[in-house]
């Protein structure tokens, strides 16, 4: 099977993936974090998810995945089969070859299961991503990104020109070593830019419909408008991440999802922390600005009981001719995000 295009299992219309943000709740740890976002790739590979990808975010208190690449390789150790990768590695962070010298190795402990997801977006705020940089000029990393994609390839495929000022230079492990698989690039966006660029170079696109759904379908239409045939595709593949959360009763889900909610209400307004309790959120008193941010934030997340969320992906699935649904379940404790992907795999008769 082709690498980057999934096959669906059991009655899902399309490949079911997991993105995972590893978040840290009130009262729990970056250890407990990142034991849980383990059991959620086991239980992701027991039951036929196709994908489990990790973003990179910083200055966080809420999530633990500020290195994607660490987390990938103790989550190598811990399957055996499901793909592992970036949603996404911001590539204005980091130079090229570290990168590639980064997935190379990842590819070299899990050949044939990693996944290489590039963003554009610094994951982080202005203050952050210039102590990340070591520069202020941050626009000049998002305007500079199809020249830094463009050396990335390069590196992975060590395939510089003769009298290319990096010829001579080879990320490690990489085929400089003997034939070998590189993983594939995939295009992250939330807005028409990415979008173009991975048409244009025929990569695999995602894209973030759990923070901007208004730009889904514009954004799609543009990168399968734009598409031309490459070496990696033949024709368009278009994954969307997700916000869904099953639960056995429909008020759980929606309890749960309040703690998510009330967290972005913080980072939105400038203190970030760890996710709150649903007890917490239950008891928050937003003011009116905060309600209308809230209520706005829930109309995109899918959430209910298990039939309920089936439904809505299935809808969304269809609204958008997503080739694959990646979904992510923002709760304060790993218990609820693990029973939720249990019970969304039920709903779709996905191997046990």
């Amino acid at each position: 099977m082709d690498p980057i295009q999934g096959k669906a299992a059991g009655t899902a219309p399309v490949p079911l993936s997991v993105l995972d943000l590893v978040t840290v709740g009130e009262g729990r740890t970056a250890t407990q974090a990142i034991r849980t976002g383990v059991e959620i790739a086991k239980l992701a590979e027991r039951r036929g998810f196709h994908r489990y990808w990790v973003a990179e975010h910083h200055s966080m208190p809420g999530v633990a995945s500020s290195s994607p690449a660490v987390l990938l390789a103790h989550l190598a150790a811990h399957t055996d089969r499901i793909r592992l990768g970036s949603g996404g590695v911001m590539l204005p962070n980091h130079a090229p070859l570290v990168i590639a010298e980064q997935f190379g190795t990842l590819e070299a402990m899990a050949p044939g299961r990693v996944d290489l997801g590039l963003g554009r977006a610094p994951g982080t705020d202005g203050a952050t991503a210039a102590a990340l940089r070591r520069s202020d000029r941050l626009h000049e990393g998002a305007d500079e990104f199809p020249q830094q994609l463009a050396e990335l390839i390069r590196f992975l495929d060590d395939s510089f020109p003769d009298g290319h000022r990096y010829a001579r230079i080879h990320a490690v492990p990489g085929p400089v070593q003997g034939p070998a698989g590189r993983p594939p690039v995939w295009l992250l966006g939330s807005s028409g830019f990415s979008a173009r660029l991975a048409g244009t170079l025929g990569l695999p696109f995602a894209f973030a419909h759990h923070f901007s759904a208004q730009n889904t379908i514009p954004a799609l239409d543009l990168y399968r408008e734009s598409f031309r045939p490459s070496a990696v595709l033949d024709a368009p593949y278009a994954l969307i991440g997700v916000a869904a959360l099953a639960a056995d009763d429909e008020k759980e889900a929606h309890r749960q999802i309040l703690s998510g909610a009330l967290s972005m209400v913080r980072l939105r307004t400038g203190r970030p922390g760890l996710v709150p309790t649903p007890e917490e959120a239950a008891a928050h008193e937003f003011t009116a600005v905060e309600r209308d941010f809230v209520d706005g934030w829930l109309s995109n997340i899918i959430a209910g009981t298990a039939d309920e969320v089936r439904s809505g992906l299935d809808d969304l699935q269809k609204r958008t001719g997503a080739d694959e649904l990646m979904i992510t379940a923002n709760a304060h404790g790993g218990e609820a995000r693990l029973r939720s992907y249990e019970l969304i795999a039920d709903a779709y008769g996905l191997p046990g």
